[in-house]
């Protein structure tokens, strides 16, 4: 695959036995493994995620994703008693949701509707004695327009009734347990907002952060709440024609100054994560300054992509012609890239949401 196309989707197919898909996270947050890529030479390296030390250096900015994973999967049942599954497929908003004379509040969402005969404009379904919907419209690819009625607040009827949002390559009985709700979330999320995990922020323990700014590495934190579109799949034989979602990003000014001054001291940017990458680049001017910046970012980055900021990522491994898989093509180069992930493979390295880690090192 030395001289594909870099613009075409098989050019980042690869096998990888089912075996390799982690189902569980690893037993301690910070004992994944770790495969180091060095962008200057191109080499190899193992070791485990502790290992993220020896690459940072004094005065360095560790840059993560505080977004919050909701329970945004909902099991109930339709008025006609058939069993219903609703997947938000982001926070709704509820200010100005006020309570009406019964104390009930109503806010309008969207969400992938499954029931066993379809469901219908005008039906409703029920999730709990204080959560309801009533559908508005039902559209294509599975979804739908609701109104979502509830008591007291939103955030805690989720919480009573709602599930963790797993991806659909984590099958195992049981799921998602009780666990998955502290482990499908990183130690730094505050934000709610996210119906998938930052996954490469999974690996960071409070001990380990705590070495990293005992090392005087900064850490700041950038906000993209990960949508369900990050699980679509690529279906453009180019892969200039895919179409990515948009999704809600906020950079404040803290973490803008914090990332300004490393780089003025000339001091390295450590993204954790695609998701903090397409943050940094979104906010990023012409000249790499970030600039504190809110809203939807539909930011594609594909192979030919000129980097304003980034030179370095750490990141998971990801799924074959996936978007992200492009993004650190895109910065690592694809053959280099293909051949890590080729030895990864070999190496029996986990996969995927629960999985191993990968450094990019930076060039200099």
């Amino acid at each position: 695959m030395t001289n594909a196309d870099p613009y075409a989707l098989e050019a980042y197919d690869y096998v990888l036995p089912e075996e390799l898909i982690a189902q569980e996270p690893a037993d301690e947050r910070d004992q994944s493994r770790l495969l180091v890529l060095d962008q200057g030479g191109g080499d190899v390296h193992h070791g485990r995620f502790t290992d993220i030390l020896s690459l940072l250096d004094e005065g360095d900015v560790l840059v993560v994703n505080d977004t919050r994973v909701f329970p945004a999967r909902l099991l109930g049942a339709k008025e006609t008693g058939g069993r219903v599954e609703f997947l938000l497929l982001g926070y709704p908003a509820t200010a100005g949701a006020l309570p009406g004379p019964s104390g009930w509040r109503e806010v309008e969402a969207r969400g992938l509707l499954k029931s066993s005969k379809g469901a219908r404009p005008g039906q409703g379904l029920r999730f709990s004695d204080d959560l309801t919907a009533t559908v508005l419209e039902v559209l294509e690819g599975g979804k739908a327009r609701v109104t979502l009625s509830f008591r007291g607040e939103l955030g805690q009827r989720l919480e009573e009734c709602g599930r963790i949002p797993l991806p659909p390559y984590i099958r195992r009985a049981g799921s998602p347990s009780a666990r998955d709700r502290q482990r499908y979330q990183t130690v730094f999320a505050n934000q709610t907002g996210a119906v998938a995990a930052p996954t490469a922020g999974l690996h960071f323990s409070p001990e380990l952060l705590e070495r990293i700014r005992a090392m005087g590495v900064d850490v700041a934190m950038v906000t993209l709440h990960v949508g369900y579109g990050t699980f679509a799949p690529v279906r453009s034989k180019d892969i200039r024609d895919h179409q990515i979602h948009a999704e809600y990003v906020s950079v404040g000014a803290a973490a803008a100054a914090r990332i300004n001054r490393a780089r003025a001291a000339g001091r390295a940017v450590w993204p954790v994560g695609t998701t903090t990458v397409r943050s940094l680049e979104w906010a990023s001017d012409s000249q790499g300054r970030v600039r504190p910046r809110e809203g939807w970012c539909a930011l594609y980055i594909y192979p030919g992509y000129e980097f304003r900021l980034v030179d370095r990522l750490i990141t998971n491994f990801h799924l074959p012609k996936s978007s992200l898989l492009f993004l650190v093509s895109a910065l690592a180069g694809r053959e280099r890239v293909m051949q890590a992930y080729a030895a990864a493979v070999r190496e029996r390295y986990r996969f995927f949401s629960y999985g191993d880690a990968m450094v990019v090192a930076g060039k200099s």
